[in-house]
């Protein structure tokens, strides 16, 4: 098989065609409900516009369990619109302007799309500084009144060009690695994709009364799993979302999927972080603990406002975090390992 044709590299690269910053996830939702009905699920979408699957358990007594990734990314937005046509922007999410570099970007008006190249001034007879969003802008080459026509506002929101995203392979041809921007968290998206097709393909059902959500704006605060755990109220929250590499952190960039053990919002539940190991270990894997005091998870911020009662997080290693990221191609195989392993197994 060619690496590029790998089942989650297909599905990624499906999904990378609709830019989705927090708030703006429609089209994203509407490709996953396509894809869902595809296979013979019936998702249910909230107004907030997180999806879901509604999978019955073969013990229908035992409590709910949500397995979630997020669709948003991280992205830029419109502050002010200048005379010249210029965008003056800021972060949507935690990108920082550095991680982009002076690159192609789109912005979403509400009546079309826009591209510009998001600049930093002049390279000759500048000295090397910190880049903060206020030193940046978006050069549009069109007038206010351009803009104005296609919908482009403050509040507009944008990402990166699609066609600088990726993904790419390199490295060692037998274990290579892959850069896209951003794994965060479409990855996380294609290894529940993938889960909800091998059950539906395998007549797999799971042990536990089961959501598989797709949430919306985590990137900003967990917004869309608020929602749907206070309406669904499960007991257990799993976030499927990657680990990045900080300082310090001891994750290596291999096929093993890490497991989150606390972060800035809140620990994790240690049991479930034991089950999850042992049910890699038994899907011809394991993982790697990390302990943030940054970062948080759609389940941290959850626990944090009584959604759940037992929360988890997992999923691939990754270099580059809120950049183009970088991961090991052999992790997404075995964050799918361990998913079935668990939704299958686990009481």
């Amino acid at each position: 098989m060619n690496d590029l044709s790998h089942p989650a590299l297909t599905l990624f690269s499906e999904l990378l065609a609709y830019p989705s910053p927090s708030g703006m996830e429609h089209k994203m939702a509407a490709h996953l409900r396509r894809r869902l009905e595809g296979w013979g699920y019936t998702p249910q979408q909230d107004g907030a516009g997180n999806l879901w699957v509604r999978l019955p358990g073969r013990d229908q007594s035992a409590p709910l369990v949500c397995y979630a990734a997020h669709i948003d990314e991280i992205g830029l937005a419109v502050h002010a619109i200048e005379p010249d046509g210029r965008l003056r922007v800021g972060r949507s999410g935690g990108l920082l302007p550095w991680k982009l570099g002076e690159t192609p970007v789109e912005i979403l008006g509400d009546h079309a799309t826009i591209t510009g190249v998001l600049s930093m001034g002049a390279g000759h007879g500048a000295r090397e500084q910190t880049l903060e969003w206020s030193d940046v802008c978006v050069i549009t080459g069109l007038t206010p009144n351009q803009l104005g026509e296609a919908g482009v506002r403050p509040g507009s929101l944008g990402a990166p060009l699609r066609s600088h995203c990726g993904p790419v392979l390199f490295g060692d041809p037998a274990d290579p690695l892959v850069g896209a921007w951003t794994f965060d968290d479409r990855i996380g998206v294609v290894a529940l994709l993938r889960l909800l097709e091998t059950l539906a393909t395998d007549h797999i059902q799971p042990v536990r009364p089961t959501l598989v959500a797709f949430t919306v704006q985590e990137e900003v605060g967990g917004m869309g799993a608020k929602v749907l755990a206070r309406r669904e109220q499960p007991e257990v929250f799993i976030a499927v979302d990657g680990c990045p590499i900080t300082p310090g952190s001891r994750l290596a960039l291999d096929g093993r999927p890490g497991v989150w053990t606390r972060d800035r919002v809140a620990p994790y539940d240690v049991r479930l972080i034991a089950d999850l190991c042992a049910a890699a270990l038994a899907a011809g894997t394991e993982l790697q603990p990390v302990a943030y005091d940054v970062s948080a998870s759609d389940a941290s911020m959850v626990f944090a406002m009584g959604g759940a009662a037992r929360i988890a997080c997992f999923g691939q290693v990754r270099e580059n975090s809120h950049g183009y990221e970088v991961a090991r191609l052999a992790v997404f195989d075995n964050m799918l390992r361990t998913l079935l392993h668990f939704v299958e197994h686990w009481s």
